[in-house]
């Protein structure tokens, strides 16, 4: 269809200031992309249509320095029934059900307001989940803060955890799962990731796209007020020492009217009254609106002075702007306006039909009766800038020889070091705010198992079931030191060490949301850190037969000129069929075989045993071999399944005894392991962090090795479990009280401190 011409040409209102080079300047748009602007118009705008430019133009919205690259990744599977470019992304779970997830960043607000920044991240999330008919059934989040020497450092955590904490819990859903580093290059600039799972019917999922020239669009939820205006615009710019000032761009969320939204939508799409849903999150109405419209290939006009306000004096600039929280967009058959308002009513939310549908794919807004935006809509999407930036591939470090790595002159000491260390210590300070328990479906608790395991409700009536308790696991990874040192093997590691928590549990990794954290694209540098993250995740995602589903991108994450750690966090969803044959990683039982699945060469570079106890963050990152990764998996997760396995636990950070360390804690039990007799040194076999190996606890420890022989997968005996201490024979004894109090210390110690 052409788009129809502009036949009402917008006034000008009252104090409308002229649009100077400056004003376009504080939109975020480059002089050329206004020229650009300017000949899709066909005119100079008002500010409510440059506003509107700005913000679907924005870097937030628009992907236009990263949409290249994404196209690269791998997003098609039989399971999946919807990828990127809804609200989240949709995979088949069986039994006619569907799991519906998508992770995203609150980075800038959170660091600008870390209260209401998190907080409104996972309402963002949430909406996302649930506007596609999905009831949440989990939460989770990966954090990144900078040195917990750096005078904001310890404000910022209270606040993101409390935010968290304060819109999860009062929404009653649990947080099950997630990460939490401690890094300088994240001291001005922290990281805030939050992902929410949903379950949905297959039959019962709905879409963004508008359709039916006339039918009602229609404005639920609370009321619009000026918070969160020119949040997606902040959200594309670094920071600089005036950042503080953005402040009101962070938005306010309210929990309690959330969880009304929920319910009321997810009552109203028990009708069939809904013809299309889209969540009111960056960018608010301009975004929703204009997706629905052009997915739909269709016009609308939005009557503004109908939108529910509540503050005094709002102009249509604002309305359109305005991040607001809890709101959304429907379009609804005709004559159901009386039936959905009855429902929204019913939940003390607000309700107003502000337009209609039409066929002239223009977007065209009225003020008390006049047009004050009138705006084709196609051009929006097919002119909006994209850019191949220039990018710099980081080269691969040298490999660092474990042999020139001092080994402990104390391993009892060393130890201590590395679970006490900020990124190593437990997180139980931050796990104990969170209610990951609501619901009574978690069935692996945080830091129980290297995945969270939830039950999913029972399937509807007329749906085949599944013999046992279906689950669903979940987790979130990436470590932004691999991924510094070579973009392209820590892409690589972060889909793989996803894939392997998610096995670890028992579960068959099916899809993956990614939530890509970078500094300034337009430095070659970053670029080529975008690029190779995405190389090697493309790599990684299609050798495992884990697409990714949805997503965000987050670049910009810079203050004054200095970069965080590039951090493409994998978020990462299996499914098992029944949760009574999972393995937590728990090593709570006396006498039981633990045995080693997979190849140690003792790789130390990038290791946290050469950072905590030598300060050196140095050499290549650990390789990945993605066909030994499939194979070691799918024989471990073969082996859980199979009713074999006690406890595993994947090795990632710290490599072995780490490993080791952290199953004997969580499960309260001792154990005491012998290095075989090979030529790895032994701080390099213990501290190690080779890929693809997971440590596992059997009754059997002998037919665990035998099978292993028997599908190629190299296994080793390492010893048993019991006692009150963890030991090495001939290098340490620790009694597991002692590692315990330094293990559990360091968090709350330090929350504690004066400031």
């Amino acid at each position: 269809m052409t788009v129809a011409p502009e036949k009402n040409p917008p006034i000008k209102l009252p104090n409308e200031p002229a649009i100077t080079p400056q004003i376009v300047a504080e939109h975020g748009l480059a002089p050329d992309e206004y020229e650009r602007l300017l000949k899709i118009m066909g005119r100079t705008p008002t500010m409510v249509e440059l506003g509107i430019f700005s913000a679907m133009w924005s870097e937030h919205c628009s992907y236009k320095s990263s949409k290249v690259w994404l196209k690269k990744l791998p997003t098609k599977a039989p399971w999946v029934i919807q990828g990127p470019g809804e609200n989240a992304g949709v995979i088949d779970i069986g039994d006619g059900q569907a799991a519906i997830f998508k992770m995203e960043s609150h980075n800038h607000p959170s660091y600008i307001e870390p209260y209401q920044g998190a907080a409104t991240g996972v309402g963002g999330i949430l909406r996302d989940v649930f506007t596609m008919g999905a009831r949440p059934v989990a939460n989770l989040n990966a954090l990144r803060f900078g040195d917990p020497e750096n005078a904001k450092t310890r404000h910022l955590v209270s606040g993101v955890v409390a935010g968290i904490a304060g819109y999860g819990n009062c929404m009653g859903i649990p947080t099950v799962g997630g990460e939490t580093n401690f890094h300088a290059a994240y001291n001005g600039n922290i990281l805030v990731n939050a992902m929410t799972v949903g379950v949905a019917q297959t039959d019962k999922i709905f879409y963004a796209a508008a359709a039916g020239i006339g039918n009602p669009m229609v404005y639920v939820g609370s009321k619009t007020g000026r918070d969160g205006i020119h949040g997606a615009t902040m959200s594309s710019t670094e920071f600089n020492e005036d950042s503080e000032s953005k402040r009101p761009t962070v938005q306010v969320g309210d929990p309690f009217v959330e969880k009304l939204l929920l319910e009321a939508c997810l009552e109203l799409m028990a009708t069939d009254a809904i013809i299309a849903i889209q969540d009111m999150g960056a960018a608010g109405l301009t975004s929703s609106s204009f997706e629905m419209a052009a997915k739909g290939g269709l016009g609308l006009v939005m009557e503004l002075d109908k939108v529910p306000m509540r503050e005094t004096g709002m102009n249509p600039y604002e309305l359109m702007l305005s991040e607001s929280q809890e709101r959304m967009l429907m379009v609804l058959k005709p004559g159901r306006e009386d039936e959905a308002r009855k429902i929204f009513e019913k939940w003390e939310l607000d309700f107003a039909v502000i337009g209609h549908l039409t066929d002239t794919e223009r977007m065209v807004l009225t003020w008390h009766g006049d047009v004050v935006g009138n705006i084709p809509i196609p051009p929006l999407v097919t002119e909006a800038p994209m850019y191949e930036r220039p990018w710099t591939l980081t080269p691969l470090p040298a490999e660092l020889d474990a042999a020139k790595v001092p080994a402990p002159n104390d391993w009892k000491a060393s130890l201590l070091t590395l679970m006490s260390c900020p990124d190593l210590a437990s997180k139980s300070w931050i796990w104990h705010q969170y209610d990951h328990l609501i619901m009574g479906n978690t069935a692996i608790r945080p830091q129980g198992g290297d995945a969270a395991l939830v039950r999913v409700p029972a399937a509807s009536k007329g749906t085949a079931k599944s013999a046992g308790h279906k689950g669903l696991a979940m987790t979130s990874d990436c470590t932004p030191r691999y991924v510094q040192a070579h973009p392209e093997t820590g892409g690589r590691q972060a889909v793989a060490e996803a894939w392997r928590n998610i096995t670890a549990v028992g579960a068959r990794p099916l899809a993956v949301t990614d939530n890509m954290n970078f500094g300034n694209p337009q430095k070659p540098e970053i670029m080529g850190q975008f690029a190779g993250a995405i190389m090697g995740m493309a790599e990684a995602c299609t050798a495992l037969d884990f697409p990714v589903v949805s997503g965000n991108v987050s670049l910009y994450n810079e203050t004054e000129g200095r970069p965080i750690l590039p951090t493409p966090t994998i978020g990462a969803v299996g499914v098992i069929d029944d949760i009574a044959t999972s393995a937590g990683s728990r090593l709570d039982q006396s006498g039981l075989a633990l045995v080693l699945i997979g190849e140690t060469k003792g790789w130390l570079g990038q290791s946290i045993y050469l950072r905590e106890l030598h300060g050196r963050e140095d050499g290549a990152p650990p390789p990945v071999d993605l066909a030994v990764e499939r194979r070691n998996g799918d024989f471990v997760r073969g082996q859980i399944v199979g009713r074999r396995v006690h406890a595993c636990h994947d090795l990632s950070d710290g490599g072995l005894l780490v490993a080791l360390a952290e199953m004997c804690l969580s499960g309260g039990t001792g154990a005491c392991i012998k290095l075989p007799v090979r030529d790895v040194a032994p701080h390099a076999y213990l501290y190690g962090e080779d890929q693809g190996r997971y440590l596992i606890a059997t009754d059997d420890g002998g037919a665990l090795v035998e099978a292993a022989r028997k599908a190629g997968v190299p296994a080793v005996l390492l010893g048993y479990s019991g006692g009150p201490d963890i030991a090495v024979d001939g290098l340490l004894r620790m009694p597991l009280q002692e590692l315990l109090d330094a293990h559990e210390g360091w968090l709350p110690g330090y929350m504690n401190s004066a400031a």
